[in-house]
Formats: structure tokens, C-alpha cells, sequence
């Protein structure tokens, strides 16, 4: 039995924060040339990495790896204060910042919090470029977990003044059975006036849910280290549909579509969509009917880095 049909979530792909990144590295790159330094992946898709380090693009995970004088570029996941710091003493010709708005709203809360002599609980992976930039913010004061183990198990000095603040591109429902654990420990604990959670994030999850209902199989377009795309996964998982991440559609093996008429496609928020209407494109070669299926229309949009506006 063939795949049939082929819906395609909305929205995907690109969140205005990556948009605002890729266009910086590609701005940067018309105006300086290479080569270009950029303080780890500018967003976490291979693609992406891949087509910039053929221009000249130079990804780094130390400051040690760029030569002084050289261009920097800060990728999405923003950096701490101390990378800063090195970044200004290397006497660099030029240090551009493409940290999205939306986790530089969770340093901003951190900053605050800290100030303000709180504990702070943050829910992520600790390993993750997003939670290794905010907790180096305030890293005495910062206790990571990453589940609900965690929030059963998390000791704080003063249970009465503590926040939790979280990772932008969580699940929204794991996130949310965290923090009720968090609140049933510390019924004073402090949440910010709006959640971490960012919208495409949100918008995303929400789009799988609707999706899953509609098809047998989902495809999530993005890279093993994107957090976003694989949560994609989990979300349909949870709701007891196959799912499945691919880089691109040279991963899709035929012993997932066995018994499947309807195939779900969505992608992580780094995830160009030209890769989208690839994977499209190979079901609808063998026959397949493509269409679309969507919730709200995005036109959120971030500003660029003063360093390479035409008025900079």
C-alpha cells in the first residue's frame, strides 16, 4: 500500500529568531566577506551549518578558535556574560549579537531575579547552548533540571524566595507538569509574567497536535540536536502517532511507511523549507496528493543587528 496523502503542518520551519540569525550571517557575509566567525551553530540545522561553512563561515565552540582581530558573529542560543567578556578582550574587529529577543528576555528575568536575592530553578538541558549562556548568568544561583525527577528532587537554600524560569523551546505540556511539581514543593514559587516558552514553539506543538489526528505517520524535519524538533516528535508520539526525525528525505526509511495512507510533515524552527517541499516532492512522485493543514498565521518579525542594518 502507497502513501495517499501528504498534509503539511502550519506553521514550520523558521521562527523569527532564526530568520533574524540566518539573515546576519548572511548580511555579515556580503558586507565583510569571509572569513566569518560565528560562537556555535548560528541556529542547530545541519543544512543550514553546512551551506554557510561552504562561504566561509567559520562555527566555533571555544573563543579560543578565533584569531584577534577577527569578526564574531553570536549565534541564536545566546552566550553568558564571561563569553562577553572574552569576546572584548580579544580585541575583535567586529562582535555581532544574533541572540533571539525571546532568550534574551529569559537572561533579562534572570538578571532581575538574581538581583533580587532569589533562587532560581531553570528547566532545560544543561548541556544545551541555550541553558549554558542563561545560567552563566547568575551560575550561584541557578539550580538545572531537566524533568519532573528533577523537580521532585532539587534542593534550594530559601524555599520562600525561589523562581523557575525555562528553556524557550520546551514542550509546553512536560514544561507545564514541571512547574505544577514545583509549585506543590514551594507554594511561594515565582513565575515570570509571561512564560519562556516562545510562541513558535508553542505554535508548533500546537500545529502537531491538530495534525496527528488527521494522518498515520509524522515526519519532523530538523537535526538530532535541534530541541525544538525533537519535542515535534514527542508531541506526536504522546498522542499515540509514529514520529519520526529526519535531516532530509534521504532518511525516510520505507519500513515506517508499511500500512501507511496518510503521511503528517512538519519542521523545527531551524529547518529551511525548501527541505519541506523536498520531502513533499518524493512522496508526491510516487504518487501521493499533498496538502495543508494549519492553525494561525506567524507574522512576528525580529529586528536586525544594528552592526548590519544599511544605517549601521
Amino acid at each position: 500500500m502507497a502513501v495517499e496523502k501528504v498534509i503539511l503542518a502550519a506553521p514550520r520551519g523558521f521562527c523569527a529568531g532564526v530568520e533574524m540569525a540566518v539573515e546576519t550571517v548572511e548580511r555579515a557575509l556580503e558586507r565583510h566577506g569571509p572569513p566569518l566567525y560565528v560562537f556555535h551553530e548560528i541556529v542547530h540545522n545541519r543544512h543550514v551549518v553546512e551551506e554557510f561553512t561552504g562561504r566561509g563561515v567559520r562555527f566555533v565552540q571555544s573563543l579560543d578558535e578565533v584569531p584577534m582581530g577577527a569578526k564574531l558573529i553570536f549565534s541564536a542560543h545566546g552566550v553568558s556574560p564571561i563569553v562577553w567578556q572574552q569576546a572584548k578582550e580579544k580585541r575583535l574587529e567586529l562582535i555581532i549579537d544574533a541572540t533571539c529577543p525571546l532568550v534574551e528576555k529569559v537572561h533579562r528575568e534572570v538578571r532581575k531575579f538574581a538581583a533580587q536575592g532569589y533562587s532560581i530553578i531553570l528547566v532545560g538541558h544543561e548541556k544545551h547552548d541555550e541553558i549554558v549562556g542563561t545560567s552563566g548568568e547568575a551560575p550561584e544561583r541557578i539550580r538545572i533540571i531537566a524533568d519532573v525527577e528533577g523537580a521532585r528532587t532539587v534542593n534550594i537554600p530559601d524555599p520562600e524566595k525561589v523562581v523557575v524560569l525555562t528553556q524557550t523551546t520546551l514542550s509546553v505540556d512536560d514544561t507545564r507538569e514541571v512547574i505544577d511539581v514545583l509549585k506543590q514543593r514551594f507554594p511561594r514559587l515565582m513565575t515570570p509574567p509571561k512564560e519562556d516558552i516562545c510562541y513558535a514553539t508553542q505554535n508548533r506543538q500546537d500545529a502537531v497536535k491538530q495534525l496527528a489526528k488527521l494522518v498515520d505517520l509524522v515526519l519532523v524535519i530538523g537535526s538530532a540536536n535541534s530541541e525544538n524538533s525533537n519535542q515535534l516528535c514527542k508531541v506526536a508520539r504522546s498522542l499515540g502517532v509514529p514520529a519520526y526525525l529526519i535531516n532530509d528525505h534521504r532518511d525516510i526509511e520505507q519500513a515506517w511507511l508499511e500500512g501507511v495512507e496518510r503521511v503528517g510533515i512538519t519542521s523545527g524552527a531551524s529547518a529551511p523549507d525548501s527541505l519541506v517541499h523536498q520531502v513533499a516532492r518524493y512522496f508526491e512522485e510516487q504518487g501521493a496528493e499533498v496538502s495543508h493543514a494549519g492553525l494561525v498565521q506567524e507574522n512576528v518579525h525580529f529586528a536586525l543587528p544594528v552592526e548590519i542594518t544599511p544605517t549601521a
